[in-house]
């Protein structure tokens, strides 16, 4: 990761910081269609407030909270199976499209309006390497049963293909598919002549 992606992600991760809790849930919300039954806003929200908890200085006032976390955590884990834990450096309005088998490593950063979907993994690729996660630029769009491994960057504005393996770095604007995922690019168009 180069020093503007190191800079642009504290820059997000300020913002984010900067809003309250409500603020960001209300985002939140209007980002996943204003409907407080989906389980991928009940996950964010979750996650919003895990990491909210931590700036409690306070053990005494923060150990019920953790507890409190630790129990809604566990209970979008279980009935969704989405697993988005509040170290994860989420960004503004991030939409979890659906539900069951979204994996996302502790350690990930995801940018801004980015939307994940069903069957998502993003975790490291080396026993290792277990820190090693994923960082998601802003607006990427991932498909449906896509996995993301080892510290690879993706950049602003790239599609994954639905069941593609990103193992290496994708710069911004791209899109790709496949095991292991190749950047697809279109192809021109011929011009065609009816006689």
């Amino acid at each position: 990761m180069n020093t503007a992606q190191k800079i642009e992600i504290q820059r997000t991760t300020t913002q984010t910081q900067q809003l309250g809790l409500w603020e960001q849930i209300q985002e939140d919300w209007i980002a996943h269609d204003r409907d407080w039954t989906k389980p991928g806003f009940q996950a964010v929200v979750v996650q919003r407030f895990g990491v909210w908890r931590m700036q409690i200085k306070s053990l005494m006032f923060r150990a019920p909270l953790s507890f409190l976390y630790r129990m809604l955590y566990r209970k979008i884990r279980n009935t969704y199976g989405i697993e988005l834990p509040y170290s994860v450096e989420l960004g503004r309005r991030v939409i979890v499209e659906h539900q069951h088998g979204i994996v996302i490593h502790g350690n990930s950063v995801i940018g801004d309006d980015c939307i994940i979907r069903q069957g998502v993994t993003l975790g490291n690729r080396y026993l290792d390497q277990p820190f090693h996660a994923p960082k998601l630029g802003k607006r990427v769009n991932i498909g449906a049963g896509a996995k993301i491994l080892g510290n690879v960057t993706i950049g602003d504005d790239v599609c994954i293909g639905a069941n593609a393996v990103v193992l290496s770095d994708i710069p911004s604007g791209e899109t790709v598919v496949g095991i292991p995922a190749q950047i697809i690019r279109s192809k021109p168009s011929q011009n065609l002549h009816l006689s």
